[in-house]
């Protein structure tokens, strides 16, 4: 028996992309045990959302998911797939390691760093208000109000919110992950 792994095959490209990792990643040789489900655009008619709860109950049993491309709603529809899985498993830190590598033409080199990114807060935990909308024209009155200015009336309006706890937890995050990886150097 090999590694357990779910494979969300996605929607539009996905299957396809999904597809060809499968292929790559069983040519290594490394026994893997496929847990396909499906997600995206594609099964909202079956399953009434776009992430049903089976997807999530796979990553969870497996603990461990590659995923093919997905749909991503611009202004309306449905909510990200991505954010969503973020959310439900608390994905709260997304790490982005830069290094330098020999033979690699760059404009740096002795570069090592990691990017850590907050993954659940702020921008991905917002509501949105169209531009001409009754609900944006109540929060443009209502923060008109609160600060003293006028919001333009082209304006469409967005809140994002950053809590305490979730600032200090990326942070708190950042800080450890940065003592463990340079320990011993």
């Amino acid at each position: 028996m090999g590694y357990p792994v779910t494979l969300i095959r996605g929607d539009g490209i996905g299957p396809e992309v999904a597809l060809a990792t499968q292929t790559v990643i069983n040519a290594t040789g490394v026994e893997i045990e496929w847990h396909v489900v499906d997600a995206g655009v594609d099964v909202i008619a079956q399953y009434g959302t776009p992430l049903p709860d089976h997807v999530l109950d796979s990553i969870r049993k497996t603990k461990v998911a590659i995923k093919g491309p997905i749909t991503t709603p611009v202004g309306s529809g449905f909510r990200s797939v991505n954010v969503a899985i973020r959310s439900a498993l608390d994905l709260y830190a997304n790490l982005r390691p830069a290094r330098s590598m020999t033979g690699v033409k760059s404009y740096f080199n002795n570069v090592d760093l990691v990017i850590v990114r907050e993954n659940t807060e702020d921008l991905y935990a917002g509501i949105e208000f169209a531009k001409g909308t009754p609900e944006n024209d109540k929060a443009k009155q209502f923060l008109s109000a609160l600060s003293g200015k006028v919001i333009r009336e082209d304006s469409a309006i967005g809140v994002k919110p950053i809590s305490d706890f979730g600032s200090r937890r990326i942070v708190t995050f950042a800080f450890e992950y940065a003592q463990k990886i340079t320990a011993g150097r």
